[in-house]
């Protein structure tokens, strides 16, 4: 130490580490901008102030609005970094995977240097589109790279998983009961096809989306056992049950490329980043299980884990019967409520038919009336042109009898 009882090793490597962090990032703003800064863009620059304008106007999570801004006259220079930079990532593929996380990271600082004007929110949104148009294409360069042991990892973490197959919910205290899983299904069973589907995903947003809808659904299914809201440590317990039943695959591989390569604040902010914490304990908790752990002894623990032990049979056989006889009760009663419905819809078609005769027969009645009526009408209408068709040819009988006499009667001689 020196005089002040500084050590001077620390000092030195912290200084050092400096040093290799700020060179990392002259070398990428270099590479990024063509210059060790990150050109100076005057809000009087009208090419600026469109892209300013542009990407303000974003809508969260629309990625293809992104593209088409980035694939704009006014963002080539942007586009023409991240296009020199996927291939630079590509072009050095063979690259250690911790060097090739410290140079995406710098990356990730470098593009959102760009809009630091932008408010804290804004600049989050972009930068997770650029995280996933950076990531899917570089994912088959860099996930579960050769340089590291991350597929001999998985696959310790599928044997380890599935030697502890045998561990029910009440070792792990998860609050929820047994029959009711055996009788409804597994509660849990959206939990683990989320759990599952992390490994299809390429961008590490996409995969932390998987881990928090997992975790949403822990939530949900322990919420069905008990009135109050799941706490800490049955979500915890919860996840564990999860992951065990699941065994996803590559899941330390899916982990890892999450923290080598998604953004810094998706990791340490947000639900997010506390869900993948817990996701982080519970695959710990499960490569570090013993028979404490799950309050049993340590050798009954090592007898389950060498096949050599087995649940009591007389235990196993109590609890199907208990389920059966569950199910049968249940059974019953939906029965019991399904001749109740009959019944009751019988009832109401019965009901139903007798008012469609009454209707019927009402309007058959008045269709009677209403014929009878228009029968007498049209009977009263005949006799009267009957009557006035008679007192027309007596007229005219008159009339002619009238001309008759007159014609017979010859002239007057008025001299005479």
């Amino acid at each position: 130490p020196s005089n002040d009882g500084t050590p001077l090793t620390f000092s030195k490597f912290e200084e050092k580490k400096s040093t290799e962090k700020g060179r990392r990032i002259n070398t990428m703003r270099r590479l990024f901008w063509g210059s060790p800064s990150p050109p100076k863009c005057p809000e009087s620059s009208e090419s600026y102030a469109n892209v300013v304008k542009a990407y303000q106007s974003l809508e969260p999570g629309d990625f293809t609005g992104f593209l088409k801004i980035l694939r704009s006259p006014s963002s080539q220079r942007l586009q023409s970094r991240c296009t020199a930079f996927l291939n630079t990532m590509e072009a050095y593929h063979d690259l250690p995977v911790q060097k090739q996380s410290d140079l995406v990271q710098d990356f990730y600082q470098s593009f959102a240097e760009y809009f630091k004007s932008f408010p804290e929110a804004q600049v989050t949104q972009i930068m997770e589109h650029v995280e996933k148009l950076i990531m899917t294409r570089l994912h088959k360069w860099v996930f579960c790279h050769d340089s590291c042991d991350d597929e001999q990892k998985d696959l310790a973490l599928q044997r380890r998983i599935r030697s502890l197959n045998w561990v029910t919910p009440q070792m792990l205290s998860v609050p929820f009961p047994e029959k009711k899983i055996e009788v409804t299904g597994d509660p849990f069973l959206p939990a683990i096809t989320a759990i599952i589907e992390m490994d299809a995903k390429r961008a590490p947003q996409d995969k932390l989306a998987c881990v928090s809808k997992c975790s949403q659904h822990v939530f949900e299914a322990l919420s069905t056992s008990n009135s109050e809201p799941a706490n800490a440590d049955d979500f915890l317990s919860g996840l564990i049950y999860v992951v065990l039943k699941a065994n996803p695959p590559r899941l330390h591989s899916n982990m890892q490329y999450v923290i080598r390569f998604g953004l810094p604040h998706s990791l340490m902010a947000g639900e997010s980043g506390y869900y993948f914490t817990n996701l982080s304990c519970a695959v710990a908790f499960i490569e570090k299980l013993d028979g404490p752990a799950l309050n049993i002894s340590p050798e009954e623990f090592e007898g389950y884990m060498l096949r050599q032990r087995a649940p009591p049979a007389g235990i196993r056989r109590l609890q199907v019967a208990s389920d059966t006889q569950h199910l049968l009760e249940e059974i019953q009663g939906r029965q019991e409520k399904l001749d109740q419905g009959m019944d009751a819809l019988n009832m109401q078609l019965q009901q139903w038919v007798e008012a469609v005769h009454s209707q019927l027969d009402e309007a058959t009645a008045q269709c009677a009336l209403v014929q009878k009526e228009l029968l007498s009408q049209a009977e009263l209408s005949q006799v009267l042109s009957s009557s006035s068709h008679d007192a027309s040819l007596q007229e005219q009988e008159k009339e002619s009898v009238l001309v008759l006499k007159d014609e017979q009667a010859g002239p007057k001689d008025t001299d005479c």
